[in-house]
């Protein structure tokens, strides 16, 4: 049995509350196709592979982290966009996106699900405003560990965003400045090393992100905390896996799929 549209698009705006953020694009419905809905993918971010494998899957819906539009909108349909857009509107496709909603979602979004996967205790609080939202969060394992071993559990924890078994690989990129007993660990996924200085505020001495700025290496030894980058894509695979769950729950006649792709960046 088929849902409409508008009922899945409506339910996931109410549930990661668009109207409360300012973002750096829209979120919601970006790109409107057939009315009807049978077959959703999520992803971490739309590209050709994702729609492509959404056209094989009978998809009517996507529904990403990274949208197609960003910023003041989308100035030329050209290159990867024209191309994006054709096999969206050629397949009958709707794409609907949730950028900052995603990241902070207090059960769905990307932050909680990489404190789970760390295995930080459930008290946590949130620090690092980015648009008038507290976007990090900061808790702890239920004992200090050294900082060796912090670095080694983001390595088990965070896997290859393609989804292939975690391998225990040392992360991307380390800065080890902070102490060398970790009792604090503040993450905040995706490109946030911008975070890092709200992270030493609240008395982090470890801060876990995705993707770093140039400036952040020189910032964490000055902030004496240990700075680590476990991949922008693969610190982001948790709202989408989230919300494939949360679809396949509240709209049980559908079929949902979370679609993988390989991104080590």
């Amino acid at each position: 049995m088929t849902v409409h549209l508008r009922d899945v698009v409506s339910f996931l705006d109410s549930t990661f509350e668009v109207d409360r953020f300012k973002d750096y694009a829209p979120n919601g419905l970006q790109v409107e196709g057939a009315p009807e809905i049978d077959t959703i993918v999520t992803a971490v971010s739309v590209s050709v592979a994702v729609i492509e494998r959404a056209v094989e899957l009978g998809a009517d819906l996507i529904v990403v982290h990274h949208g197609l539009i960003w910023g003041g909108g989308i100035p030329r349909v050209v290159g990867p966009v024209a191309q994006r857009l054709k096999l969206l509107l050629a397949h009958g496709i709707s794409l609907a996106a949730y950028h900052l909603p995603m990241d902070k979602h207090a059960r769905l979004g990307n932050n909680v699900g990489l404190c789970d996967a760390l295995g930080l205790g459930l008290q946590r609080e949130a620090f690092g405003e980015v648009k008038g939202t507290l976007l990090g969060l900061a808790g702890a394992w239920s004992a200090p560990v050294t900082r060796a071993e912090a670095i080694a559990r983001v390595g088990a924890a965070v896997g290859p965003s393609s989804g292939a078994p975690r391998t225990g690989a040392a992360p991307h990129f380390v800065f080890p400045h902070g102490p060398d007993v970790v009792r604090k660990v503040g993450v905040c996924s995706g490109a946030a090393s911008d975070l890092l200085e709200a992270a030493a505020a609240a008395g982090c001495d470890v801060y876990v992100t995705g993707e770093l700025a140039e400036r952040a290496a020189e910032l964490a030894r000055e902030l004496q905390i240990t700075l680590i980058a476990a991949g922008h894509a693969a610190t982001e695979v948790f709202g989408p896996q989230r919300v494939a769950d949360e679809l396949r729950m509240r709209f049980p006649s559908l079929g949902v799929h979370y679609v993988p792709v390989h991104n080590p960046l």
